[in-house]
């Protein structure tokens, strides 16, 4: 099978599946149902989850995967609409023969395409487990500038190419530090991958056209009635302090305060949702902070 990943480095883990947009990695451990599957946030991927996919597996099948234009599945043009994602991950699922119902763990952006799919194909989910989701209402609750933000941002490249090697150097410095305790042989070609040039690059264009997404959530209809939890994400990245300003601290709180205002509102018009909120962990880094609460939330929703 041809390599398409925008470098020629192999993956750690997993196995690349071929699906009609190209070709997409997908990583499966464990055995039973219903298979857990990670929906991985914005511009990052399958294996930055790592840690919580391996204690899922003790107990049922954990997949980890790559949307195409992400780690190493495919290069392909980001952004990309809700339903060509949706489609990819249900057309790799079916390819790579894991059976559903499954129940989809999305983290941010991942959390909005993880409804779009329950959305779309209802029958196929057993639960839903929202890291600190992104939201299509999330506009109506924050601060004018920042929705101001959301509703008008655009699929231009903002960055210079040295602005760019910046940023990524001082993000793998960090990332490297939060993920110091994992294994080297999956930490470090992780990180390579993530932070090369190209990849780099396309992680900050694939969430570019969010009111478009918006949208698409909007019109597929209700969230189906399935055991839900919001995991709402109330703290500070402590492994990236230094890269925010001490003037950006207090809007953070604030942007925290109004997605958690939004998800106590939808649980409260969600029969089977739930949120639950964690004050040690920030948004980027819950899941490698509070693997504990990740996984509980799983078992939670899943089937007895």
């Amino acid at each position: 099978m041809s390599n398409n990943t925008g470098s020629g480095a192999e993956p750690p883990l997993g196995k690349r599946y071929e699906v009609p947009g190209g070709a997409m990695l997908l990583h499966r451990s464990g055995t039973g149902g219903p298979p857990v599957v990670f929906l991985a946030g914005g511009g990052m991927f399958g294996l930055y989850y790592w840690n919580v996919h391996d204690l899922v597996a003790e107990f049922t099948t954990s997949v980890l995967y790559d949307r195409l234009g992400t780690g190493w599945s495919d290069v392909v043009e980001l952004p990309r609409s809700g339903t060509q994602v949706t489609d990819d991950l249900h057309e790799l699922l079916r390819t790579a023969a894991v059976s559903g119902p499954y129940v989809l763990v999305g983290h941010s952006l991942g959390g909005l395409y993880a409804r779009l799919y329950a959305k779309r194909f209802p029958g196929e989910v057993a639960g839903l487990v929202l890291l600190d989701p992104t939201h299509e209402d999330i506009v109506g609750y924050l601060p004018e500038e920042k929705a101001r933000l959301l509703r008008n941002s655009s699929t231009e490249d903002l960055f210079s190419p040295e602005q760019l090697d910046a940023m990524r150097t001082a993000y793998r410095a960090t990332f490297g530090r939060a993920l110091a305790g994992w294994p080297a042989e999956i930490r470090e070609p992780l990180l390579d991958q993530g932070f090369s040039r190209e990849r780099y690059r396309q992680s900050l264009r694939e969430p570019m056209n969010l009111p478009q997404l918006f949208g698409e959530v909007r019109d597929a209809g209700p969230d189906p009635d399935v055991p839900l939890i919001f995991v709402s994400a109330m703290g500070i990245d402590t492994f990236a302090e230094e890269l925010l300003p001490p003037e950006a601290r207090a809007s953070l709180v604030e942007s925290n305060q109004a997605k958690h205002r939004l998800y106590t509102d939808l649980t409260a018009a969600l029969p089977q949702a739930k949120v639950r909120r964690l004050d040690d962990a920030g948004h980027s880094g819950l899941a490698w902070l509070r693997p504990d609460a990740v996984v509980q939330a799983i078992r939670d929703v899943s089937p007895r």
